[in-house]
């Protein structure tokens, strides 16, 4: 009879061990569902606020997709940091001819202010290397003027550690914070 009660006493514990191992699992199950719950709850007060700001953002999109390489965004207006004047003799391949220039820079980040300064040295010395290496002739025209600029913008952007970068003509594009370099006075001599 002593054995009797053994198997009882084993049944018995059985059933407590499967009580304590369900009632963990409830407990883990109520977690993740709470857990799930809230992810939810936090995805659509996302999605909410998101649709109030894309409405007031739905023109700045427009104006985005009506803009080609190159234009201003008019959500976010330029910045311009004007440069000294450039005064260097032009190669004298074609006679003695000297260049003013005076410039303009458009920069996209109005941080970038400090950074240009701090290269200035450096800026105004690749500048002038640029200029005085130009015959008259290659300058005189709008077209030459336009590469000019371009490679101005190029020099200053690796000047600024950003790598110059090419479209399938060979024509410097743009890569960096300066987006172009504006004439405002342009002599030759």
């Amino acid at each position: 009879m002593a054995k009797a009660p053994e198997k009882a006493e084993e049944g018995g514990s059985a059933p407590k061990k499967k009580g304590k191992l369900g009632l963990i699992l409830i407990i883990v199950l109520v977690v993740i569902v709470l857990a799930l719950g809230a992810l939810v709850a936090l995805l659509l007060l996302k999605g909410s606020k998101d649709k109030e700001h894309e409405e007031p953002a739905a023109p700045a999109a427009a104006a985005q997709q009506l803009q080609t390489p190159g234009t201003v965004d008019l959500t976010k207006p330029p910045t311009f940091v004007p440069l000294e004047a450039f005064t260097v003799n032009l190669r004298r391949d074609e006679g003695d001819h000297y260049l003013q220039v005076v410039a303009q820079l458009r920069i996209t980040d109005p941080a970038m202010d400090a950074t240009l300064k701090a290269f200035m040295p450096e800026i105004r010395h690749r500048i002038n290397l640029l200029l005085s290496s130009k015959l008259p002739s290659e300058i005189a025209t709008i077209e030459g003027r336009e590469d000019l600029a371009l490679n101005i913008t190029q020099q200053i952007n690796e000047a600024l550690g950003f790598q110059p970068v090419r479209d399938a003509l060979g024509k410097p594009v743009p890569n960096g914070p300066v987006q172009a370099v504006l004439f405002t006075s342009f002599i030759i001599q």
